[in-house]
């Protein structure tokens, strides 16, 4: 276990990477399609997949984009998608709900490894010892 537990910053960053990645694909491909940015819920959550994915995948103001990206999906899933049946499986709101508590992880856990994040944290801690 002690293997495992020793790259558990990398595991997060690798998962916050893939969810970051997918989610702005998600994005892009609502844009792509032409989804007007000023149409309700469609625009904005167009903009939260490509501009929250994006954040996420790099690893800036990680916390903040996953907190806005989880409420976005809790959003999409009880508005959109549960009226349409109590169960996700039933609803089509499995990905919503999976992406809502994806993000609301990283809400807790930050970015983890290979990060701009971590890469700021560095800094702020060597200007620290420096001063």
């Amino acid at each position: 276990m002690q293997f495992l537990e020793q790259r558990r910053d990398q595991a997060l960053a690798l998962f916050r990477i893939v969810i970051g990645l997918l989610f702005l694909i998600h994005g892009v491909q609502k844009i792509m399609k032409g989804t007007p940015l000023l149409s309700w819920p469609g625009g904005p959550m167009s903009l939260i997949e490509l501009i929250g994915g994006g954040l996420i995948l790099i690893g800036l103001w990680t916390r903040w984009a996953a907190f806005i990206s989880s409420g976005a999906m809790a959003y999409a899933y009880f508005v959109v998608h549960q009226p349409k049946g109590v169960l996700p499986i039933a609803n089509g709101g499995e990905l919503a709900a999976i992406y809502s508590w994806a993000f609301l992880l990283l809400v807790f856990t930050g970015a983890g490894a290979w990060s701009i994040d971590a890469l700021r944290q560095s800094a702020k801690k060597k200007s620290l010892a420096n001063a």
